[in-house]
């Protein structure tokens, strides 16, 4: 099986030795994006609903890079500083897709890189498969 690596410049470049996401056949595994701001590299300014958009343009740059969209997802793992956000998280969610929406994990951690509140990652598949 080969690994294709998947680029966008309308998201954050990677911060560490991976890619920003990888297709392996139909299936596309996309790093974990945090609210940083693809021009500048930097957090994005904004209350908790801005960043969590920023994450999610992000993700969506990132899908259609890869011949997606968010539709595509399958699987969404959302990380949190504060699960007491997590309503926000859901309500957003809400507006940028649709049923049937992807499985999901959302898990409480200590911290994120750079100090921000929230972090995503996700698996799409591509074609009708």
């Amino acid at each position: 099986m080969s690994k294709m690596p998947i680029q966008s410049d309308h998201a954050p470049a990677a911060i560490g030795p991976y890619s920003q996401a990888i297709r392996a056949g139909e299936t596309v595994y996309l790093s974990g994006q945090i609210p940083l701001d693809p021009a500048t590299g930097e957090v994005v300014e904004g209350d908790f609903a801005d960043l969590v958009n920023r994450v999610f343009d992000n993700l969506a740059a990132i899908a259609e890079a890869a011949g997606g969209s968010l539709d595509n997802v399958v699987k969404l793992n959302i990380f949190l500083t504060d699960l007491g956000r997590f309503g926000v998280v859901n309500e957003l969610m809400a507006e940028r897709f649709s049923e049937p929406y992807p499985a999901r994990a959302t898990i409480e951690v200590s911290g994120l890189p750079k100090g921000v509140p929230v972090e995503m990652d996700a698996v799409m598949v591509l074609g009708d498969g």
